[in-house]
């Protein structure tokens, strides 16, 4: 459930801009009706009407996010209320001046802040967060959580790169297909490649006894 919580925004995003991309002049036409208030001029066209409707869905969807983990009593993590800030304030944007630049440096933002997160937590407070969270699981010398760490770090800080490069070299509607099968494929992959990694430092496990 959780899980499905945390992408609910991203493919609602995928979903909202592939529809109106498949029917760009009613969606400039349903985004001038609704949401005309929002836009410098108030007009929407057809052509920056896909990613302003995926804009406003993701806006709505991260807020309603936040205040469901709100109602329910459960604690807004940190990266949650980057997002929201990040959305609100680069999606808002976007979305008054007609400009897709600014929500597609939202993953960046994420990215680096996730790797900044990683990075000062270490270098700074001693903290490992990525052995915080899963050092219940798993029994590990020190370096090789420290290592995992900094892979995590330049991981993240790669993966905001990787948007931008995309962002300005592609289409818009590839960026969006960058940003749903790209991203997460790549994480899976780099999250598979640490299991191997792990799986060579991990303790043996004590055989039956006689």
């Amino acid at each position: 459930m959780k899980l499905l919580l945390d992408f609910l925004p991203l493919i609602l995003f995928f979903v909202a801009f592939k529809g109106a991309e498949g029917n760009p002049d009613a969606a400039a036409a349903l985004a001038t009706q609704h949401f005309g208030f929002l836009v410098q001029g108030g007009t929407v066209g057809p052509q920056e009407a896909p990613v302003l409707l995926a804009t406003v869905v993701v806006m709505l969807a991260t807020l309603a996010q936040a205040a469901v983990l709100k109602l329910r009593g459960k604690k807004i993590d940190l990266m949650l209320w980057i997002s929201l800030a990040l959305v609100v304030v680069l999606g808002g944007a976007t979305v008054w001046f007609h400009n897709d630049t600014f929500i597609k440096w939202k993953p960046t933002g994420l990215h680096w802040a996730m790797a900044l997160t990683l990075w000062i937590s270490q270098a700074w407070f001693g903290k490992n967060l990525i052995q915080k969270m899963l050092g219940a699981e798993l029994h590990l010398p020190d370096a090789v959580w420290l290592r995992l760490n900094r892979a995590w770090v330049l991981f993240f800080a790669a993966m905001g790169v990787a948007n931008l490069y995309v962002a300005y070299h592609f289409t818009t509607s590839a960026w969006a297909n960058f940003k749903v099968f790209g991203v997460t494929g790549l994480i899976v992959l780099f999250t598979l490649a640490q299991g191997l990694y792990l799986g060579k430092h991990l303790p043996p496990e004590e055989g039956p006894k006689a």
